[in-house]
């Protein structure tokens, strides 16, 4: 059975919806600005990709702001009968954070499984739940995980839902590991200086292709193929050479039975260090050997950590039904390594499949690879659009 993805929704830097993120990096437009939620004096990165409208002292955490006005909105899209995949690397790290500096909270508040609950009694009480946490490549993993049980046939559908916030702790962390550009991020720029952090959440339901057309409900797109790997190299650093990627790469092929030569394009993790984009630009060499449009949506959305997956997901989607794909922002003076497969301009596209790769600390890779629909009368680009404004 083929997993379709049936509704999605994003939020990120850029606003609510799919189009706020679309129309941003298609203009070349970069989301990243000076933190104002906590002080950043002590910090040589002063910048990050932060949502105006969340509140630090609201009642609700930083995350459940972004996910509940969304899961709320959505009310009445599943049953509950249908599975909950929760990815994040720290959830409510806010009540973590207030709960060791200001003794306001209890620090239990942060754990995921309480956030799973939460998630869990918006949705209608979903009981079949998990969480997935696999540091940045959280919802790249969840979405694998879902379309591997729906074509499996041991779920029909599937509610993946993904979220990560930043806060003054979680600053620090990537500051400590000297992982952030002073300024902005710059994918696969002969410049490049580290990556800018970024919040955001979103939510997809997928389920089997059968159950969509029964259900008439309109594919956005398939999860064909996936695949995943840990390269065990460093507790924080990518595998220099990409083995590991390449290996996810390989797999994600494999599993969709699929040749390398007929994948038409490559959202990458791209997050603007030195390593990270130097090993994709190897693992992607390794897999395909000819360019292939590439691009990456950090240097504008910010690093959104395990939420990254899936907006990346939901946005190769959306490039591919659209025939464009967007210039990687904050890229100027392309690295040698990448030539011929980066561009800072948007590009026309007729690909059918579309790679999507993440990768994270402890040496995690995942990669999916994506199929756009092409139902006769089904307008999924005008859908896809309008259902996430």
């Amino acid at each position: 059975m083929n997993a379709v993805i049936v509704t999605a929704d994003i939020i990120t830097a850029y606003g609510q919806g799919l189009a706020c993120l679309w129309d941003g990096v298609c203009a070349g437009q970069c989301a990243v600005r000076p933190v104002v939620r906590f002080p950043v004096d002590a910090f040589a990165c002063k910048n990050a990709a932060l949502i105006d409208s969340l509140d630090g002292q609201a009642h609700d955490s930083l995350v459940m702001q972004m996910l509940r006005p969304m899961l709320e909105q959505l009310e009445g899209e599943w049953s509950p009968a249908i599975k909950l995949l929760l990815a994040t690397t720290t959830g409510e790290i806010d009540w973590l954070q207030r709960g060791v500096v200001e003794a306001s909270r209890d620090v239990a508040d942060s754990l995921l499984s309480r956030l799973l609950k939460q998630i869990s009694r918006i949705c209608g009480g979903l009981n079949n739940a998990m969480v997935i946490s696999s540091a940045c490549a959280s919802s790249t993993v969840a979405i694998a995980q879902a379309a591997s049980l729906i074509r499996s046939g041991i779920e029909e559908a599937v509610l993946v839902v993904a979220c990560d916030c930043i806060t003054e702790f979680v600053f620090s962390g990537f500051s400590a590991l000297q992982a952030l550009d002073p300024d902005v991020a710059r994918p696969f720029d002969q410049h490049r200086a580290g990556l800018s952090l970024g919040e955001g959440a979103g939510c997809v339901l997928m389920m089997s292709e059968e159950r969509a057309r029964r259900l008439n409900r309109p594919i956005l797109g398939e999860v064909a193929g996936w695949g995943m790997s840990n390269d065990a190299n460093h507790m924080t650093g990518p595998s220099r050479d990409g083995a590991g990627l390449k290996h996810a790469i390989e797999l994600a092929l494999k599993t969709a039975g699929v040749a390398a030569d007929r994948v038409g394009a490559i959202c990458a993790h791209g997050t603007g260090t030195a390593y990270n984009d130097s090993m994709e630009m190897k693992a992607f060499k390794a897999v395909f050997g000819q360019p292939l449009s590439t691009f990456s949506i950090k240097g504008g959305s910010g690093h959104t950590m395990g939420s990254a997956g899936l907006i990346e997901a939901v946005l190769s989607l959306h490039a591919v039904t659209a025939g464009m794909l967007p210039g990687t922002v904050g890229l100027s003076c392309v690295d040698d390594e990448a030539e011929g497969w980066v561009s800072n301009e948007n590009r026309t596209c007729d690909a059918e499949w579309i790679l999507s790769t993440n990768s994270g600390f402890g040496g995690t890779n995942a990669a999916l690879l994506l199929k756009k629909q092409n139902v006769k009368g089904n307008t999924n680009h005008d859908y896809l659009r309008s259902r996430l404004d």
